[in-house]
């Protein structure tokens, strides 16, 4: 586990290949390539998760949706920005940036342990056991809170962004969705949130990099298109009592929220929705509200209750209210803590227990890997193929560098999916 003091001191550090050996890609997004790379000389073991994102595609993006604030542009410059502002356990490094001609790229730590989504299918009966659950779904819900403390809403959960750490502990990726919430009230929200210790000396800080300024088409720490909260007649306070909300409509299908669907507007209560379905899927094998397609899911996640099949335990209790299709009743941070499910977890000393439920082995092979070219090629072909044979190139440049079909499977099974019509479904 890496320790709070100092996690960020790697933040302004400026990375270029010459002091990277790029081993291996591990999967690809909407908007990039994550490529497995290592620090200093072959022989150091300190290994990261290099995202390169194509120079050209953020340009054709930024003229396509100049009308829009909360395009694509933005998000690869906000994730940058928050990941440079973690200093948690269970979230990312940001440990340097990098540009070239034709790529921006920055790094943080590398999980070996691959994601939540494929430690599920490897069980037995591609389920959890509860008290497996249980740990998960501390770590997942402290994680949170403490995005929820930096007034960031997340967004995005789901088992793909869920990593296992070296020391089988979990790590969330992937922010390019995630969104500042304007304060109502900042004394109520600080009064309300637990950040880490160490988390204060970071927040206040803007750190411009090569990689921002480039990308930063105006972004503000609070986003433009939230929307005041208007006419919520509520019994108790909550935690997106406190904040504007936002309107904008992105997530993974399954995973959304009935607020986002409908459009009316969402706070942090979204995450705690994604949360429900995410442990929905650990206990059962199956998300509650998939259905044939894109419109039958939203039309059943508005409508449909979730089937909590099996004796009443505090499990699907707690399913069951962060499945609340209202947010104002939805079960948040402080009563999730409070939960049955959760009777006798010490919630202070959860991220010191040595053994967790999965320990990954860490072995990385020292591989000659990708070259500068071989890494702006990759990039370039798998979004702006020039050719049908593109798919081709870029077997070639694995085949020249030796890459193994087990490389490609940590982050993203297929390299070559094809892009849906509504990007904001696509999470890198």
């Amino acid at each position: 586990m890496n320790d709070g003091d100092g996690r960020q001191d790697d933040t302004s550090r400026s990375l270029n290949f010459d002091n990277l050996k790029v081993i291996s890609a591990l999967g690809r997004g909407a908007k990039g390539v994550v490529f497995l790379a290592r620090t200093g000389d072959r022989s150091s073991n300190e290994c990261l998760a290099l995202k390169v994102i194509s120079k050209a595609l953020i340009l054709q993006k930024k003229l396509k949706n100049h009308k829009n604030d909360d395009d694509e542009y933005t998000r690869v410059s906000f994730e940058e920005e928050v990941l440079s502002r973690f200093d948690h356990p269970l979230l990312p490094r940001l440990r340097g940036v990098l540009e070239t001609n034709g790529v921006v790229g920055f790094a943080i730590d590398y999980c070996p342990g691959g994601t939540l989504h494929s430690l599920r299918k490897k069980q037995t009966e591609k389920m959890f056991s509860d008290d497996t659950i249980r740990f998960y779904a501390v770590e997942l819900t402290l994680a949170l809170e403490y995005l929820h403390s930096l007034g960031i809403v997340y967004r995005d959960l789901k088992p793909e962004n869920v990593m296992i750490q070296e020391n089988g502990h979990v790590m969330l990726v992937d922010f390019d969705l995630s969104k500042k919430l304007n304060p109502k009230s900042l004394q109520w929200l600080n009064r309300n949130s637990s950040p880490s210790p160490n988390s204060q000396k970071h927040t206040g800080k803007r750190r411009l990099s090569r990689f921002y300024s480039f990308c930063n088409s105006g972004i503000s720490p609070c986003d433009s298109d939230s929307e005041p909260q208007l006419g919520i007649d509520s019994a108790r306070r909550t935690e997106s009592d406190s904040v504007e909300k936002s309107n904008s409509f992105v997530g993974t299908e399954e995973y959304v929220a009935p607020e986002i669907v409908s459009g009316k507007g969402h706070g942090f209560g979204v995450d705690w929705w994604s949360l429900g379905v995410v442990l929905y899927e650990m206990l059962y094998g199956t998300t509650p509200f998939k259905g044939e397609n894109r419109k039958e899911t939203f039309y059943r996640i508005l409508t449909k209750e979730p089937e909590l099949t099996g004796e009443k335990t505090a499990l699907r209790d707690l399913i069951g209210r962060l499945l609340e299709k209202d947010p104002d009743r939805r079960i948040e941070v402080e009563e999730i803590k409070g939960h049955d499910f959760f009777k006798g977890v010490k919630w202070d000393t959860v991220l010191q227990i040595a053994r967790p439920p999965y320990i990954p082995q860490n072995e990385v092979e020292n591989k000659v890997g990708f070259s500068k070219n071989d890494v702006e090629l990759f990039v370039d072909e798998l979004f702006f193929p020039k050719s049908d044979d593109g798919a081709e190139k870029i077997e070639k440049v694995e085949e020249k560098n030796g890459n193994g079909e087990n490389n490609k499977t940590v982050w993203v099974d297929d390299f070559n999916y094809a892009p849906t019509q509504n990007q904001d479904f696509l999470i890198f």
